[in-house]
């Protein structure tokens, strides 16, 4: 019940974000007054009082959609001008990934984000790899398709209602999504492009993490394990800052590699000091260091640790991303097999995730879970 009021109340909601953008455009760029633009909305009939309202709504999801969709375009053609190689392509949960020489699409999603796009820097010294196009190109392309929308709004005649209704709300949700990702801050935790931009010119610790996990996500997705390259990449030299994501997500692709080489012991400590850091990890980052710590406790008979770990709000974590990631999917493999004490269940999850492998978004991640799951049965 509480599901279906904030799908109705977010409905309401967009209803009224889109006749307020509508009002406030039509009184900034039209000869209208905000109190005629009211009276004349007033004196719709029923059907239109019905109808506006939800188209709208309709005219605001479609502007929400395409600026999306421009905002990752925007990295996608600034990063190859600069330089760098086509990974994958994110909008919402659709995918298309580089794979086998072939794009592909899958489905994939990351809480907190409507798109992603992952390129592979140029292969030059850690200082010579141009960031700033690369991370200003969303906000860019939000800002030039916005400015350019206004154009026909203004200087076509007798241009109808229903269209400068959407061209209204695409310059105003362009506008705002760049000005979202343009002035630095954290959302949910994540730093937007200005934020991550700021922080790679300050920092070459942070340049440095982003390089290399640009240059392993796109090995990862395109098959290799994390043990099969080489032990520098996965290094950061001086302390781990881990309030800062990209230095963070090095260190847990660092922890990753010694799981694959079943180093379960270093691993365990090393994912109890990330842990540690709890407070300073975003929300995403924190769920996933918990998340392999009751794993990699679990492998080495921690099982006090464990169930301190396996709280309703983490399992449910893993459970809701294990459709679309296979680590999900051998972290429910270990609680079927050393908290449940089910073999024939932890057998079950391992026979689905080889069955539709094919399917996940990190084939490099796959090989290594399978490889995992079959090494922990055995023992078994």
């Amino acid at each position: 019940m509480k599901q279906v009021l904030k799908i109705i109340g977010g409905f309401l909601i967009g209803i009224l974000m889109g006749l307020v953008v509508a009002g406030v455009g039509l009184v900034l760029f039209r000869d209208m007054s905000f109190s005629e633009y009211i009276g004349k909305f007033l004196r719709l009939n029923a059907m239109e009082v019905i109808g506006i309202p939800l188209l709208s709504l309709v005219f605001f999801l479609i502007a929400v959609s395409l600026q999306v969709v421009l905002h990752e375009a925007g990295h996608l053609v600034c990063g190859l001008a600069s330089g760098y190689r086509f990974v994958s392509f994110r909008i919402f949960s659709f995918t298309w990934i580089r794979q086998g020489g072939k794009v592909r699409m899958k489905r994939f999603s990351v809480s907190g984000t409507g798109g992603q796009c992952l390129l592979v820097p140029p292969e030059k010294p850690d200082e010579e790899i141009p960031v700033t196009l690369y991370n200003i190109g969303g906000v860019a392309m939000n800002f030039l398709t916005a400015f350019a929308a206004l154009f026909p709004f203004l200087f076509i005649d007798g241009m109808p209602f229903l269209w400068k209704m959407f061209l209204i709300q695409f310059m105003g949700i362009g506008v705002f999504l760049g000005l979202l990702n343009g002035i630095p801050m954290k959302l949910g935790g994540i730093g937007n492009d200005a934020y991550s931009l700021r922080l790679l010119k300050r920092n070459p610790g942070t340049k440095r993490a982003l390089v290399l996990q640009l240059r392993i996500n796109a090995l990862i997705q395109e098959g290799m394990r994390p043990k099969e390259m080489p032990e520098a990449w996965f290094r950061l030299e001086g302390k781990i800052d881990y309030s800062d994501m990209l230095q963070a997500t090095v260190a847990l692709m660092e922890i990753s590699r010694m799981q694959d080489r079943e180093e379960w012991e270093e691993a365990y400590v090393r994912l109890e000091e990330a842990v540690s850091h709890s407070k300073e990890l975003v929300g995403i980052l924190k769920q996933e260091a918990e998340a392999e710590l009751l794993f990699t406790a679990l492998v080495i008979g921690k099982e006090e640790r464990a169930r301190e770990l396996a709280i309703d709000k983490l399992v449910a974590y893993i459970r809701t991303y294990s459709k679309v990631s296979s680590a999900k999917q051998r972290q429910l493999f270990a609680i079927a097999l050393y908290m449940e004490h089910d073999k024939e269940k932890a057998e079950g999850i391992y026979r689905t995730v080889k069955a539709k492998r094919e399917s996940y978004l990190m084939q490099g991640e796959v090989n290594m879970d399978l490889a995992l799951m079959e090494s922990l049965l055995s023992q078994c």
